[in-house]
Formats: structure tokens, sequence, C-alpha cells
């Protein structure tokens, strides 16, 4: 009985030894589920397909195999499917953060908060995903959960941004902490992520309004308006204002484009008799009036303006065409035709209908500013630049339009001229920062650095988080060497942004070359110490330590740089100079070799002894002695 005992034994052992699966293909599964992890860093196509056939094939019923099913379901919309299987995955493998962390965006998307907020939570606290953040944010914010907000807010912008949404939702949570300063920041960062957001613009002319600063918020909704033309919400807002200024003309013409005409509003009481409204009657007054005479082009022209100021547009568009076919001599039909195709996105209606406006009334500054947009939208600089002046003739307080056409000029490398309207729109806007910027990069480009200094000076008053500008800024100052400026500007970029390591870096390295070396250490190790593998800031931290004699640390600190970047020269010489002072033993040499050079210093102190002492002679106790001490590390 022994005896078998102790076979069975040995077998078991040799099975196990050899690697022998018992069939579970535990190991393949376990490599399929590593596989699965990577699929993220993907962006091949093919190379994608032939990971997740490996996956499949590899361990088909195990948890890998779940979430590939769930991400080719995801792909074709299937979400019920996508989520019933990254739940399978979740139950054969726990902790696959992937899988929580897609769950999770999945979960939010329909609505179920609560899941997604515990999935998304999992999912971050192995992977830093900026879209797993991005959701976590806005479940909080919609809670009010505000300072969880901001963070996931903050996390996710890091990585995504171009991603507008971020940076706008990051605003809404300030504004809704009354910090409107930092509210209009975060709006600004919207801006340059995508110049044609609507919230942005109308979130920066709101906190204008909070603060009373009416002239600022309408410069802000009419560059709004430019890039979207058919956001109805900035109509309306420029309609209020021009209420508020007085003039009656502009807020008309703004609430008629908002659909919101005081027509309209006069109506939206529902009046008179059999339960007909004032616009109803009208419409079929004129409908009867059409076909009494239907050579009426007035009629036709009332009409379309009915139709559209009710939203109603494709009616709008058939009554202004026939008013056009008949010759409408009034601009505001071909101008509102205009408008009406471009909100359909038919452009080249658009032009065709602006320039009707324009040969019927040369002064329909409205007319000339849309087709200029859309000849910049389509890179016809010259032709932009044409209605620009044209439109500027008859509305020159336009900072916006100045904008656009110094701008255009700057394309064009027409720097004069691109100077020229970036002080036209200054004139009128003193505090734009945009221009002040703009300008100053155009006179560094002439060599005028007193000018362009001036101008990045005051763009950074008027924004101070703008890091073109304070780049731009550091720059002149490096070529003029201005160290003492250069480290002011460092210290309020590192206060302003105090968690970007490059920013710690760089301050590191002006206090390294100002020789300040012990705030050197401290900005190099801040570095670090965001980004670990911050393969610069350990190179320099381990030089300054090798400057400063503190060789054990700069080993291991160019140790670790030399595994953040295997490829930064500076590191393998500065690790190749620390191991030679590590390892002072002399190389063996031949005997001859070592007398010859005791010769040579014997020699050299019989020549000091002559000049000295006018003798050439030394003793022999003098000679042997001499070599000794100087052996000594």
């Amino acid at each position: 009985m022994k005896i078998l005992q102790t076979y069975l034994l040995l077998v078991s052992a040799t099975l196990l030894l050899t690697g022998f699966t018992w069939g579970f293909g535990s190991d393949a599964c376990k490599e399929a589920l590593e596989i699965a992890g990577t699929l993220n860093t993907i962006r091949d196509e093919t190379l994608m397909r032939q990971a997740e056939a490996k996956i499949t094939s590899q361990c088909p019923d195990g948890a890998a195999a779940h979430f590939v099913n769930a991400l080719q379901q995801e792909r074709i919309s299937n979400f019920d499917v996508a989520i019933e299987e990254y739940r399978r995955t979740l139950q054969q493998a726990p902790s696959f953060a992937r899988a929580s962390g897609n769950l999770g965006l999945l979960y939010a998307q329909k609505g179920m908060n609560d899941e997604a907020s515990v999935e998304l939570a999992r999912g971050l606290s192995s992977i830093q995903n900026p879209y797993y953040h991005k959701a976590l944010a806005r479940i909080f914010a919609a809670q009010k959960v505000y300072p969880l907000a901001a963070y996931h807010y903050n996390e996710a912008g890091r990585v995504l941004t171009t991603d507008a949404s971020i940076f706008i939702g990051l605003a809404e949570v300030f504004t809704a902490l009354s910090q409107t300063d930092k509210a209009q920041e975060e709006y600004r960062r919207a801006l340059s992520a995508d110049p044609g957001s609507a919230l942005a613009h109308i979130g920066i002319a709101s906190v204008y309004l909070q603060r009373g600063e009416t002239d600022k918020a309408l410069e802000q909704l009419k560059r709004g308006e430019v890039a979207t033309p058919q956001n109805r919400e900035i109509q309306l807002m420029l309609a209020d204002i021009y209420k508020n200024k007085g003039d009656a003309k502009q807020a008309e013409y703004h609430l008629l484009l908002g659909g919101k005409s005081k027509l309209v509003q006069a109506t939206q009481k529902p009046v008179i008799q059999d339960g007909v409204s004032e616009a109803e009657k009208e419409i079929g007054s004129l409908k009867a009036s059409i076909k009494e005479r239907p050579e009426e082009t007035l009629s036709y022209e009332k009409l379309g303006h009915i139709y559209q100021a009710a939203g109603k547009d494709a009616e709008a568009i058939d009554a202004y065409r026939e008013a056009a076919h008949r010759n409408s001599t009034n601009s505001d039909v071909y101008l509102s035709l205009g408008i009406l195709y471009e909100k359909k996105a038919q452009t080249d209606e658009a032009v065709v209908a602006y320039k009707r406006a324009i040969n019927v009334n040369p002064a329909s500054s409205e007319a000339h500013l849309r087709l200029g947009d859309i000849r910049f939208s389509r890179g016809l600089f010259q032709e932009a630049m044409e209605e620009y002046t044209a439109f500027l003739k008859l509305r020159p307080e336009s900072p916006d339009i100045h904008l656009k056409l110094g701008r255009i000029f700057a394309k064009s490398k027409e720097v004069d001229l691109a100077i020229a309207s970036y002080n036209s729109v200054l004139t009128f806007s003193p505090n734009d920062g945009d221009a002040n910027r703009e300008i100053a990069a155009l006179y560094a480009q002439k060599g005028d650095n007193d000018k362009a200094l001036l101008h990045y000076k005051k763009a950074l008053t008027i924004q101070k988080n703008d890091s073109e500008a304070r780049t731009s800024l550091i720059s002149i100052y490096v070529k003029n060497k201005q160290y003492d400026e250069i480290m002011i500007l460092l210290k309020e970029t590192v206060e302003l942004n105090p968690e970007d390591p490059v920013n710690h870096y760089k301050l590191g390295l002006i206090y390294d070359f100002k020789k300040e070396y012990e705030n050197a250490v401290s900005s190099y190790k801040k570095a670090v110490e965001l980004k670990p593998d911050n393969a610069r800031a350990l190179n320099a931290l381990g030089r300054l330590y090798m400057k400063t004699g503190r060789l054990s640390e700069a080993k291991e600190t160019l140790e670790a740089a030399k595994k953040a970047d295997p490829t930064m020269e500076e590191t393998t010489v500065l690790l190749n100079n620390i191991r030679d002072e590590f390892n002072p033993e002399p190389r063996k040499i031949t005997k001859g070799k070592k007398v010859k050079a005791k010769k040579s210093k014997n020699s050299k102190k019989s020549k000091k002894s002559t000049k000295s002492t006018g003798t050439a002679k030394t003793t022999p106790a003098a000679a042997k002695a001499a070599p000794v001490s100087k052996a000594k590390p």
C-alpha cells in the first residue's frame, strides 16, 4: 500500500512539474485576459481583429472572450447585449478594471447613475482613463457634489485637451460654486479647444452680464454669432442687450433671428374668436391677397417674415423664393433667405442670396458680413477680406470683424496691414486678450520686441492663464537673458498650474542656472513626484546631485532616468562618470610603465627643486617618497 501511495505521489509530481494543465487551460485564459487588457492601445483595425480572434480561440468561454464580445456589441450599438457581456466578464474576473470602466460608461449613457458610479470608480482604481473621469464628473455635477465633479473634470481635461465639453462642464461647476473668474477661464479653454462652441460664448457673456460689463458681453456674443449664426439663444441674448441699450431696430432684428419677433410674442396668447391666433389670421389674409393678386411681391415678403418668426423655415423659404422670383427690392428678403439656407447647410444657395441682398442694397452690412464668413470658412481669404472691408466701412465699431480681418492679413503675411487691423480692434476693445497676444506675435516677427513685450504683458494681465502669451514672453526674455523676469513668470505659471510637472521642471532649470541649488532640487523633485517617469527631470536632478557631490543619490536618480528613457545620451555619460568615481582602483599596468611613471614624476620634482634651490640633485629617500604620497586616492 505504501509503495502504491509513493508511486501515485511521484506521478502527481511529474505531471505538475512538466506543465500538465489538466484540461483547464488556465495559462491560456490568463494570457487571453492580459491581451484583452491591451486592446485599447491597438489603433490598426486589422491588428485589432487578429488580437480579438486570438483571445476567443485561446479561451472561448473565459472572461476575456466575453469582454471581446462586449466590445464588438458596443461597436454596433447593441448596448444591452454589451452590458450583459461586461457583467459576465466581471463574474469570472471581478478585478478586470477595464470591463468595470466600460460597463460604467454604458450605465451612465442609460442614466443609471448609481450603478455607473460604482463601476467607473472600480475602473479608475486601476486605470486612469479620461473617459471614465469625464463620465464620473458629469454624474457628480448632476448630484451637485461639485468638489468631486471638479476633480474628475480636471483629470479628464489633462488628456482630452481638445474636448470642449469637459471645460464647459468644469465652468458650470465653478459657476454653481460662485467662482466666476475660474468659470470664465474654463469657458476660454473650451473656446481654445473649439472656437465654434456656442455654449462657451454664452457662458463668457453670462459672466460679463453678472458683473454688469454689458459691452464685453455684447462683444462676446457677436463673436458667438459669427461662429454659430443659427444659435437662437445667442440671438435672444443679443436682442435683450440691444433692447436695454435702447436700440429697438437691432433688438427686433435679433428677436426675429431668435424666432421671437414682436408679432410672435403678441400672438403667444391664444387670441380671438374660434381659437384662431393673430399669426394664423395674418397668414390667411396674406394667402387670400396672393390668390387675388399673385404678382404682388409684398404679400410674399410679409408671409416669409411671419413663417420665419414662427420657426416654419420650409414655408418661409418658399415664400421668400416667390418674392425673389418677382424681383423683390427688399434686401431683407434675400438676407433672411440666405440665413435660412445656411441653417439647412445649403451654403451655395446662401451665397447667391447674400449677393442678391448686396446688389439690391450695397449698404446691407449683415449680408457683407455673412458672405465674408462663408468665404473665410472656405479658405477664400481674398474674397473674405473684400466683404469684411465693405462691412467695416458701414459698421467700423466692430472689433470682432477687425480681428478677423487682422487674422486674414496675418495669414497672407501682410504684417503691416495685419497690425493696423489689430490696432483697430484695440481702439474699440483694448482688453481683448486674443488681439493683444496676436499683435504681439506680429511685432516680435518684425523684431520690435519692446512692443511685443508690452502686448504680451497686457494679454497676461487680461488672462493670467494664457499659456501661449506666457510661453512667448519667456522666449523673448531668454533671448534677452532676462533671467529674473523668467523666474517670476515661471513661478506664476507653477502657481496657476501646480499639477503640471513641466512647469516645475522649467523652474528647476532656472534655479539651477542661477546656482540656487536647493530650490532647483525642490522643483525637480516636485516634477518627478507628479510624473515619476519624467526622464528629463530625473536627469536634471541626477546631474545636480553630481554637481553638489551627492554621488550615491545621483547614481540612483540617473538610473531611474535611464529606465524612464533609455535613449537619453546625457544620462549614460553621467552614469559612466559616476561609475568611474565609485571605482577608483587603477587599471593593471606593467612594471616597466610604472617605473617610467615614477621616473617622470621624479624628473618633474627635480626640475622644480632645481628652480627653487639651484641644484638638480635629490636624495634617494625623496625620490621614493614622492610617488607613494601621490598614489593615495
